[in-house]
């Protein structure tokens, strides 16, 4: 348990490092207005600091820099975000400016979030923007195997193979799988789950015997991951930072970023809010020494999507978690009204 005279130096290392990408020493903490410490007070709090595991020392003589492990504690415990003028309703200016495709939008917003951080930028989606079913094809292979096919307009074609219950009835999957065709067809990818819930169901239950069974489970067989688009931007930003002067580093980083699976596995977290991962907690090999800050955007209750910063580890985390919280309630809210003028 860190005490409130170690906290506060804990906040102004980081706070210090971040903004200057320099080691800190107890005499520039010492002169801080706010901490009321002399030097050799606070340089025992950074030595304990240090033993504990929150900052360490670049070479014998210097001052310190936080630990991933500080890092962490700073982002858990002492920071809160912040509302910041000129970062709010980022995207109602975006579309005041005159994009009006739901795709140019998140394309510029992007860019907006790149250039307002200077990190790199990714907004990952389903390819909801032009995306609509065509047609939905459920194959029988064999008595317990088959084959469900889903058909969009933009020519993706996704094949699922699966076994088939002995519970469900076959007459009643083609049932089902006519009736999607018929009321769902041209409909777009992001408006199914809806379309399915206010439309649909009551339709089936007069036609399919086993209703909930076989719906959930032709659910389950369709209407899964949709295909997923990435929205990048200001990827030589990372350049500008002066942790990644490794040539090595740099090459893994754009390696990364052109596997487009890749990077899409990785934003796919799944939090209901906020999410920080911070140096060797990325599961990537390429970013052990970035930060990466992800945030969901939603349709009602689906996860249509995340946006995310990618940085390094002396990130402004106070900024970006106050940014990304923002824009993810925007996007949520112009998903929602795209959705009821579509």
């Amino acid at each position: 348990m860190l005490t409130n005279r170690q906290l506060l130096i804990l906040q102004v290392i980081i706070d210090d490092f971040i903004e200057t990408a320099l080691p800190v020493g107890s005499r520039a903490i010492a002169k801080r207005e706010e901490v009321p410490f002399s030097p050799a007070t606070i340089r025992n709090d950074m030595a304990d600091l240090e033993d504990m595991g929150y900052l360490e020392k670049t070479h014998s003589s210097s001052g310190r820099v936080p630990s991933e492990k500080g890092y962490r504690y700073y982002v858990d415990h002492i920071i809160s975000p912040y509302i910041a003028s000129g970062n709010i309703n980022v995207l109602e200016h975006i579309i005041e400016d005159g994009f009006i495709e739901l795709e140019q939008v998140v394309q510029k917003t992007a860019e907006v979030l790149s250039d307002l951080t200077n990190y790199t930028s990714i907004i990952l989606g389903p390819e909801i923007f032009e995306a609509k079913l065509r047609q939905l094809q459920f194959v029988t292979t064999s008595p317990q195997t088959a084959v469900a096919i889903l058909v969009t307009n933009t020519g993706h074609v996704e094949h699922r193979s699966f076994t088939v219950p002995n519970k469900i009835n076959a007459s009643d999957l083609e049932k089902m799988v006519n009736i999607l065709n018929d009321r769902l067809y041209n409909v777009p990818l992001v408006q199914l789950p809806h379309k399915l819930n206010r439309e649909i169901v009551s339709l089936m239950k007069n036609y399919v015997d086993d209703f909930e069974r076989t719906y959930d489970y032709l659910k389950a067989a369709f209407l899964h991951d949709h295909p997923v688009k990435l929205y990048v931007s200001g990827k030589t930003n990372i350049l500008m930072q002066p942790e990644f002067k490794d040539v090595e580093k740099i090459r893994s980083f754009y390696r990364m970023m052109e596997n487009e699976d890749e990077i899409a596995s990785l934003l796919k977290n799944g939090t209901n809010g906020i999410k920080v991962t911070i140096g060797n907690e990325n599961k990537i090999e390429a970013i052990k020494d970035f930060s990466l800050i992800t945030a969901p955007y939603r349709l009602g209750d689906n996860q249509m999507g995340t946006i995310a910063l990618l940085g390094p580890t002396r990130m402004e985390y106070k900024k970006v978690i106050t940014l990304l919280n923002t824009l993810s309630h925007e996007m949520t809210d112009v998903l929602h009204v795209w959705y009821k003028q579509n």
